[in-house]
């Protein structure tokens, strides 16, 4: 009854009430439009939109859409700081801090990545995704033994929390090649090769990075023919791997395979234009001191020396 006599009536808005409406509608509309940019690509229509509606109030959720945008534009800084919003509004929220351990990743502050992971094990130490960006954040510091004690216990977090199928976890298969790739760094071939053993088992499909793993600890085994199948199998599975190619052609010049090691380097030009001034004008593929200029080149850039 009160309804229709206020329908009926003729009762005008007040000004303060039709802004305040006017604002939410407002509010409502930047926000749509900024989650359909962001979801379409154009991040900075979003990151316009988005801005707009924080000024007429605030919202966390927005904020989240706003790190997300950040990132894809690559203004990590920025992205970080609406991680800062969020952090301080929900501090023992977990993926807000994985978020921020990610972001500072990319920014390469291990220092500050270390600290918001022992934040995040405070909150959940069993949690094998934050164990792994520990470990990543304790080898960008450049602390190779603890780091490989880290991705062991992600490992062994991993196996107890999934033991029908590691198969879909990719947390585990993460640790396993950054364990190994670290293990053949610190000179321990056996373990880096049972890594790579392991993942080759375990991965649904070929996998560039797990191959090259494998071909890498076989070469400094010294099984170079075997290490030459699997850098074959890499560029089969990406023809576009200039690194695969490059350090393939490493292990022909070793052989002796100078023909071969010329192929692999011209392939290397093919795909990174940027290396062929290595040695002087490296890409003339008519001059005569073409197999110099690839042995210097080589010399130069091998990834095993």
């Amino acid at each position: 009854m009160g309804f229709f006599k206020k329908l009926f009536s003729g009762q005008e808005v007040s000004p303060e009430n039709e802004k305040k409406q006017q604002e939410t509608k407002n509010f409502e509309v930047l926000k749509y439009d900024g989650v359909a940019a962001l979801r379409q690509g154009e991040f900075e229509y979003a990151v316009k939109c988005f801005n707009h509606a924080l000024e007429i109030k605030t919202d966390l959720e927005i904020n989240d859409y706003l790190s997300r945008a950040y990132t894809a534009m690559g203004q990590l800084s920025e992205a970080m700081g609406q991680l800062q919003i969020l952090k301080e509004a929900q501090p023992d929220n977990i993926l807000i801090l994985k978020n921020m351990a990610n972001i500072a990743f990319m920014m390469e502050d291990y220092d500050e990545m270390a600290v918001v992971c022992d934040k995040a094990e405070t909150i959940d130490a069993d949690d094998p995704q934050v164990r792994f960006l520990h470990a990543r954040a304790v080898l960008g510091q450049g602390n190779q033994i603890i780091g490989v004690a880290l991705l062991t216990k992600c490992i062994m977090q991993c196996e107890a929390q999934n033991t029908e199928d590691l198969k879909d976890d990719h947390v585990i298969e993460g640790a396993y090649l950054l364990r190994g790739e670290t293990l053949l760094k610190m000179g321990d071939l056996n373990g880096a090769g049972e890594d790579a053993d392991w993942l080759m088992s375990h991965s649904k499909a070929e996998n560039e990075d797990v191959l090259m793993l494998k071909a890498r600890v076989l070469h400094a085994k010294g099984e170079n023919d075997e290490a030459i199948k699997f850098y074959d199998r890499v560029v089969e599975a990406d023809p576009f791997s200039a690194i695969a190619y490059k350090e393939r052609g490493a292990i022909k010049l070793e052989k002796g395979d100078k023909e071969g090691a010329e192929e692999d380097a011209r392939k290397v030009i093919e795909l990174t234009p940027e290396v062929a001034n290595v040695d002087g004008d490296f890409k003339a593929e008519g001059t005569e001191d073409i197999q110099r200029k690839v042995e210097e080149a080589y010399r130069n850039n091998n990834p095993f020396k």
